[in-house]
């Protein structure tokens, strides 16, 4: 009776260290900016320090002239387009590259309370962005390859000056020449990195057969895209540029995503690596007393056990004795008669 009762103690005290681990697991799934937002900015600080660091050097490239090349008479014929405003403002890419993709990651953020997946989101894509600008804008100075514009850039009355080699001599603003000279490449990584982000979050290549989903994966490509068409069309970019600088972008997003996160047809293609290293590493914590506990219960519990076997031994023995004992005075009694 006592062994069943003991067995009957350990399979409730086992269910309830059950339960109490599910309960860790559900509570895990909560990594607020309050909770782990100071340890993990002192952890990736240094990945900010170096951002801050890209943000200065695309400044330097910016500012710097860029590699004067060779433009003469005879190849006037392809620079000769119009001097136009731009179709989509310079104020507006950081808008739709940038903070258009953070609001999102924020509402991820407002619906899963996931500090992990919005720090990363945010740090993924600002890197994405530096390090595409970084790329491009080198090139940019490298090359030095002229706008489609470049002639009403370099002679704004019309009137075209040469030197005796053939090359131009620009009479326009120097600030605008400069900026003619800035063509290749043009990339847009942003938006390119919300497309991976997306497809990761809505579980788009989960083999299920949803190809809805595409459509929100693919509408951030086509706005890059379309943008990317509205520079050729304002004659500031040739379509070479364009569609060089998309490869670099989308080659640069991709590297800096799957840096932070799983790739978007994998499992756990949802979440950060962080959020699923800081889930096990919880779960073993949570693990490693219960796992006291047992052994403890268990060794409480085989006392127990060999006392109750030690009993019964006892008493088996004491019948044995009494049905031998009960033998030998009959015997006796019967030797008498």
């Amino acid at each position: 009776m006592s062994s069943w009762v003991s067995r009957s103690v350990s399979s409730l005290r086992k269910f309830r260290w059950v339960s109490q681990n599910r309960m860790r697991e559900a509570q895990l799934g909560s990594h607020t900016l309050r909770s782990h937002g100071i340890t993990l900015a002192r952890t990736h600080m240094h990945d900010w320090l170096i951002l801050m660091l890209l943000v200065v050097i695309d400044v330097i490239l910016n500012v710097i002239h860029p590699f004067y090349r060779f433009v003469g008479k005879d190849m006037m014929a392809d620079l000769k387009y119009p001097l136009k405003s731009n179709t989509v403002p310079l104020w507006a890419v950081p808008v739709y590259a940038v903070l258009l993709p953070m609001a999102i990651f924020l509402l991820f953020y407002l619906r899963r309370r996931d500090v992990y997946d919005l720090h990363h989101a945010i740090l993924g894509i600002l890197f994405s962005v530096l390090v595409t600008a970084v790329i491009t804008d080198a090139i940019k100075d490298a090359v030095g390859r002229p706008r489609p514009d470049f002639f009403w850039r370099c002679f704004p009355d019309g009137k075209d000056v040469y030197d005796q080699l053939g090359n131009v001599i620009c009479h326009g603003r120097k600030s605008v020449i400069r900026e003619g000279h800035k063509s290749f490449p043009r990339s847009f990584a942003g938006l390119g990195f919300l497309s991976l982000y997306l497809s990761g979050k809505i579980k788009v290549f989960d083999r299920r057969g949803h190809v809805a989903k595409l459509c929100i994966v693919v509408l951030p490509l086509l706005v890059a895209s379309l943008v990317g068409i509205s520079r050729v069309d304002d004659y500031r970019h040739h379509w070479q540029d364009v569609f060089a600088g998309g490869l670099i972008g989308l080659i640069v997003a991709t590297i800096c995503y799957l840096q932070f996160f799983p790739p978007p047809y994998h499992a756990e293609g949802w979440g950060p690596y962080a959020y699923f290293q800081v889930l096990e590493q919880s779960l073993a914590t949570a693990q490693a007393p219960d796992a006291v506990n047992t052994r403890n219960a268990e060794a409480v519990e085989a006392p127990a056990e060999n006392q109750q076997d030690a009993r019964n031994n006892n008493a088996f023995m004491g019948i044995s004795l009494s049905g031998g004992s009960s033998a030998t005075v009959e015997d006796v009694e019967s030797g008498r008669r």
